[in-house]
């Protein structure tokens, strides 16, 4: 997804790098690895690049795997969650990245696979792991959870209106049998709300298996981590790009991003205090959509949300400094 300007944005930084260490090859992280199209073209742009490719599923490890095999001598490509990123580093014997990519949401290959589960428009078991080494799956949270849970995961995860409404109509038709089919459930959620309602936007069952995929896959929890820690791994100049595909990310993110990057000097100071000042400024005005193009080339595209940020300060240290050496 906005294959072009993620690479205009993270070029700098690795030209930065490259600049200030010229005996060190700069270091990319793809932190949600996929296909591995996003990895290809840095790759393909940068000769002396290496990359870190980062993918909780395992099969889309393999995949990237076969795809950048000409570029086997400059790839190390890993099977972890992405909020994992500092161990990974760490492991790889790297003192930092120099640009981070997270493209989150779920891969093509994993909508268009029915027996993952993730599609509503195939009948498949529920499943909905991206990492299909994990024990819990969405047949687990609809037959198991009880409805007061239900109805939370919906009405948070998913934004559902109807959430309750759903939650009880789940709880009702598992004590008959358990739920496991996917057409099964976007049924009973098409006929547990409103006819008006199912007149219009989309697929009824859309928020409900949004919200059970973020729960399966503890998808907030685990960006709520991934994305500070990412942001301590790079070093003046360095850069982060983020794509989202749904509010709830996207919010995480405008949070996170917006805090380094604010000046936190109480107002009634005269002068600001160096602890206090932004370590990173932001790349994009807002969130960046996609362009007419993108979205009629690929319609997955549409909802995608485009932030970035470079860090131009490190973290002030020392005695007397919240969080410096004593």
């Amino acid at each position: 997804m906005l294959l072009d300007r993620v690479v205009s944005l993270l070029t700098p930084a690795i030209d930065s790098a490259a600049r200030r260490d010229p005996g060190r090859d700069p270091v990319y992280v793809d932190a949600t690895l996929g296909l591995g199209g996003h990895a290809e073209a840095m790759l393909t742009a940068h000769p002396r690049l290496r990359l870190v490719g980062l993918d909780r599923d395992p099969s889309a490890v393999e995949r990237s795997a076969r795809r950048l095999r000409r570029f086997a001598d400059r790839i190390h490509l890993v099977h972890a969650v992405y909020d994992e990123l500092p161990r990974v580093l760490a492991d790889l014997g790297l003192p930092h990245a120099d640009a981070v990519l997270f493209d989150l949401g779920v891969s093509s290959p994993q909508l268009d696979e029915a027996e993952r589960g993730f599609a509503y428009s195939y009948d498949a078991p529920l499943d909905m792991r991206m990492d299909t080494t994990q024990s819990l799956t969405a047949a687990d949270v609809v037959n198991d959870y009880p409805l007061e849970e239900l109805a939370r995961i919906l009405r948070e995860y998913g934004e559902e209106r109807y959430a309750r409404r759903i939650a009880a109509a789940i709880v009702r038709e598992r004590a008959r049998e358990p739920l496991r089919s996917s057409r099964r459930l976007a049924e009973l959620v098409r006929s547990s709300i409103p006819a008006a309602t199912r007149r219009t936007g989309g697929h009824p069952a859309k928020r409900t298996f949004q919200a059970l995929r973020i729960e399966v896959n503890g998808e907030l929890a685990i960006w709520e981590r991934a994305l500070p820690a990412a942001l301590e791994t790079l070093p003046v100049g360095g850069r982060v790009v983020v794509l989202s595909y749904h509010s709830l990310e996207d919010r995480i993110t405008k949070r996170v991003l917006t805090a380094v990057s604010t000046d936190t000097t109480p107002p009634e100071l005269p002068v600001p205090l160096p602890d206090r000042q932004p370590r990173f400024r932001l790349l994009t005005r807002g969130a960046e959509l996609p362009t007419d193009e993108e979205t009629a080339a690929n319609p997955r595209a549409a909802s995608v949300r485009l932030r970035a940020a470079e860090r131009i300060r490190e973290p002030v240290t020392g005695p007397g400094v919240p969080g410096g050496d004593a």
